[in-house]
């Protein structure tokens, strides 16, 4: 069985309701979920939360997304940190920085990211890092704020060597989506290939970022399945073999609150 460590199964993308999602995921061969809770209020992570607690092969993350920094207040905190010491709440996050697209300022997003890392250590969670064209910032408040003490995922990888190489150097795995099945994604494919095995995750980021044949569409956690094969066939795996390894690998990333197989 597969794990899906990455999706987000909010009804306003899932109509049908995230119980339905999740059941098609299991019946394609997917057998745990990270469920990620993050938007501009804590409606996300309440609800991810209140999923893994209904279902055993599903763990939750809280926080905030670099994009909502600036709407992140006292009273949401507060409300995270709550959240952050539950049973079924298995990483903080996902949080980091994204210059991409800018929708918070790049300071606010600093100051949350640094937050994020000192509530993770705090709840000796994982952090889920999510970065996009801000590596040398991702790196330095990752090694400022001692996130090695707390461990964690830099999810959606999408850089290059030298990036992987310093979040492999400080203890972090790499978890691929759909995007590694890209044509153009040649950097991303070459760090597939060569991470240590025991480092390498995979997951879908739904609804987004549908791998090859899905892409254009809506993601779902099935689609892991489609990225595990392509990862498997890139470092000359059988897809049975790397499916066991990535599942341990989460296992060992989430903690035993995670019941890979274990549905409700």
């Amino acid at each position: 069985m597969l794990v899906d460590t990455h999706c987000h199964v909010e009804r306003a993308r899932y109509p049908e309701g995230p119980d339905e999602v999740l059941g098609r995921a299991r019946a394609a061969g997917v057998g745990g979920f990270m469920v990620v809770g993050v938007a501009e209020t804590t409606r996300a992570a309440e609800d991810a939360v209140e999923l893994a607690e209904r279902h055993p092969d599903v763990v939750a993350a809280v926080g905030f997304h670099p994009h909502d920094a600036a709407a992140v207040d006292d009273a949401a905190w507060a409300a995270i940190t709550r959240l952050a010491s539950r049973p079924r709440v298995a990483a903080i996050g996902e949080t980091g920085l994204d210059y991409h697209y800018d929708h918070s300022p790049r300071d606010l997003q600093q100051t949350l990211f640094r937050r994020t890392i000192a509530l993770a250590r705090e709840v000796n969670k994982p952090v889920v890092i999510h970065t996009r064209e801000a590596a040398a910032d991702t790196l330095s408040i990752l090694v400022d704020e001692g996130a090695r003490d707390a461990g964690g995922v830099i999810h959606c990888f999408s850089e290059d060597l030298a990036f992987a190489r310093a979040a492999l150097e400080l203890g972090f795995y790499l978890s691929f989506s759909g995007i590694v099945t890209f044509k153009n994604a040649r950097a991303i494919q070459e760090v597939a290939a060569a991470a240590p095995l025991e480092r390498v995750l995979v997951e879908t980021d739904a609804p987004y970022l549908a791998p090859v044949p899905f892409r254009g569409k809506r993601c779902e956690p099935s689609h892991v399945v489609h990225t595990a094969a392509f990862v498997a066939e890139l470092r000359g795996m059988s897809r049975e073999a790397f499916a066991e390894a990535t599942t341990d690998n989460a296992r060992r990333l989430l903690g035993g609150a995670l019941s890979v197989g274990g549905s409700a």
